[in-house]
């Protein structure tokens, strides 16, 4: 039995349900490619999200939507597809890449295409006036794509600009309950009728498939993932990407499939009486976020940093925290470049901050709390 769901415009072209299969960890087999696409169209979702760059993923998806029309008689047609390039390459590489990811899916066109990985403003000067400009332009002028958009782990300036520019008619960006930085890009982009995608709100929003004890008392009677997700779908966001590796990671997609409307007084507590533990055991070394500190005569990112103090100490999540912090300096312009080792104790920073922390202590005890030998990347 296929269930019906919530479907949002993402951007002008499409309307896609509220969870996006996210394909990046399914690409074991052909077997878990089909069973992941099919139970997600079970339970409603009807947009796959995907890249060229996640190893043989297009390849796997290709052939479990051609499996799935054979043996289950579900159309190609009920899909919305999403995959992406990287800002890279002349326009003849990009034709080649982008005609071998047509190939790979067996469609002759694409939904949605977006630039991923737009990070630096080279990247955007690319779009705007280099040879991704010429890309973009030949793909509309071949009707090879409905849409483009982009994705970024760039800066909050870089990320405006490009919402801005005009070019993109929809955006994927790290939205989290945890991080929220960027929910107010994301509310301009949705003004401008853009469609907003959320990058992974379970695992690279603080691991909350897996929360601590901290988490689940706090977030009672609900999963901390299930008001994660409520969160951002009672913002308005468009769709929220879910990474499934199993069958059972689609149970709350399943039951919140149409919960788009605000969020109820009993989740409103909820949140409150997490931050509420967050803030009694973080007592006055919490750092609010306001950014006030920036910019740092070392270049150190001290936000992203004591944000991962905020996760590890005030909600537990530890183990998520040093992953994010060991990744500092090993993922090129994907993260951040400097960790709290860098420090030179200038206080620089002490006077700009309203709630008068001692940061270059409060990084430094970040540091001796977070670091450890760093763990292999998926794509490294």
């Amino acid at each position: 039995m296929i269930i019906n769901s919530q479907k949002r415009f993402f951007g002008k072209k499409s309307k896609v349900s509220l969870f996006t299969l996210g394909t990046m960890r399914s690409t074991e087999s052909l077997d878990q490619m089909y069973s992941i696409i099919k139970k997600a169209h079970r339970v409603g979702i009807n947009h796959i999200e995907t890249a060229a760059s996640y190893g043989d993923a297009e390849i796997l998806i290709g052939n479990s939507l051609k499996k799935l029309e054979i043996e289950d008689k579900i159309s190609k047609k009920d899909w919305i597809i999403t995959t992406k390039v990287l800002p890279k390459g002349d326009l003849n590489y990009l034709k080649n890449n982008f005609e071998n990811s047509l190939k790979n899916l067996k469609l002759r066109k694409i939904n949605n295409l977006a630039i991923h990985g737009l990070n630096l403003n080279d990247h955007l000067d690319w779009v705007l006036f280099g040879e991704g400009h010429k890309f973009i332009k030949w793909i509309f002028e071949k009707r090879l794509v409905d849409q483009v958009g982009f994705s970024s782990h760039g800066s909050y300036s870089l990320i405006q600009k490009a919402i801005n520019c005009e070019v993109f008619s929809f955006c994927n960006l790290h939205l989290h309950y945890l991080d929220q930085s960027k929910i107010n890009l994301a509310e301009l982009a949705l003004k401008k009728g853009m469609g907003v995608l959320a990058i992974s709100p379970a695992d690279k929003g603080g691991r909350l498939y897996s929360p601590s004890d901290i988490l689940l008392e706090a977030s009672k009677p609900f999963h901390p993932l299930e008001l994660a997700y409520r969160f951002l779908l009672a913002k308005g966001i468009t769709t929220l990407s879910l990474g499934a590796t199993k069958i059972e990671d689609f149970e709350l997609a399943k039951k919140l499939r149409n919960s788009y409307q605000k969020l109820t007084k009993l989740e409103i507590n909820a949140l409150k009486n997490i931050e509420k533990i967050a803030d009694e055991r973080l007592t006055s070394t919490k750092c609010e976020q306001c950014r006030l500190c920036l910019p740092c005569p070392n270049e150190i990112p001290i936000p992203e940093i004591l944000r991962l103090r905020n996760i590890s100490i005030g909600y537990g999540q530890l183990e998520f925290a040093k992953e994010r912090y060991n990744l500092i300096g090993r993922a090129g312009h994907w993260w951040e470049e400097k960790n709290s080792s860098f420090c030179l104790n200038c206080n620089e920073c002490v006077p700009k901050c309203p709630t008068k922390l001692d940061i270059p202590d409060l990084l430094k005890q970040t540091h001796n709390l977070l670091i450890e030998r760093p763990r292999k990347r998926l794509w490294d």
